[in-house]
């Protein structure tokens, strides 16, 4: 958790989490300015009892820490405790790296061939991109979405073990790219980016993310890692922000543009085709023992 005197830089925001009652559904909110700070607002069920939480790798590393706002009932303060107290209990450190292996699973065997473009490309790219929240989990780190590819470097290196993020990034396809490709695309991205955000879908879950006031998260936010010498590990957060794009125009029902130079980006990682994904899923898929290995060494 950030000190709480700490400025917030304009390429993050703040996650927001609306715990629904039964009886007063809200509907999805998104990202929004409120104040100078970019909030993203989403919502959720009320969450179960305190073992299914601490077994739940995305709640549990929400609720160990200070994060109830406001809490009526006082279900959630109490929960938060218990949390907070059995967090670092290593059977609980295994069920969420369970969790978050199952999650790699269930993203790689749920590809579906007849899905949109954007779709398919997303089953490969989070499936394969879990795999560093298992090593993040392992290690008590905050399983970030955009810079988890950072943080897993970070995390990796203090256990001299860089090796096996070489190893992640080969999965993805971006061990071997170079900074200037990763511009390139990233500059195409820009543009993928500035056609959706001029659009509206109201009815598509990320119309939100792909707005002007979400930019200097999605664009300048990319911008910043491949200027701190993490092009490679920019790349997650590039390739998912582009089928977003790709998916918000279509949603709109406008033209999809810069579609082409989406293709050229998937040809770099090796992931083009569906073939081509299917076999790097595999691969993700196989990898998955040395993963957990390497996950136990941290933990």
């Amino acid at each position: 958790m950030a000190d709480p005197g700490e400025e917030l830089p304009p390429t993050s925001d703040v996650d927001v989490m609306v715990v629904e009652e039964t009886a007063a559904r809200i509907h999805h909110v998104g990202k929004f300015p409120y104040k100078g700070v970019l909030l993203e607002v989403s919502t959720t069920t009320p969450p179960g009892s305190p073992h299914e939480v601490l077994s739940d790798y995305h709640l549990a590393g929400s609720f160990h820490l200070p994060c109830v706002l406001a809490d009526p009932s006082g279900r959630l303060t109490e929960l938060q405790r218990i949390v907070s107290r059995d967090f670092a209990e290593r059977p609980w450190i295994l069920a969420r790296c369970t969790n978050a292996m199952d999650r790699v699973r269930g993203w790689i065997n749920g590809m579906d061939e007849s899905a949109p473009l954007p779709d398919q490309v997303s089953g490969w790219l989070f499936g394969t991109g879990v795999t560093a929240h298992v090593l993040l989990v392992a290690g008590l780190r905050n399983p970030t979405v955009r810079r988890r590819y950072a943080a897993v470097r970070d995390l990796l290196a203090e256990h001299g073990r860089l090796d096996f993020h070489e190893s992640l990034l080969d999965l993805l396809g971006c061990a071997d790219l170079d900074a200037a490709r990763v511009r390139r695309h990233l500059a195409a991205l820009a543009k993928a980016f500035d056609a959706a955000a001029a659009v509206r879908a109201p009815g598509y879950r990320f119309d939100s993310d792909i707005s002007a006031a979400a930019r200097p998260v999605a664009i300048d936010g990319t911008m910043e890692l491949i200027e701190q010498g993490l092009h490679r590990e920019a790349v997650f957060w590039l390739v998912a922000t582009y089928t977003r794009c790709l998916a918000k125009q279509a949603a709109a029902g406008v033209p999809v543009r810069y579609e082409e130079e989406f293709h050229e980006l998937l040809e770099d990682l090796g992931a083009q085709t569906f073939t081509d994904r299917r076999r790097r899923g595999d691969r993700v898929l196989a990898a998955l023992p040395g993963l957990w290995q390497t996950a136990m060494a941290l933990c």
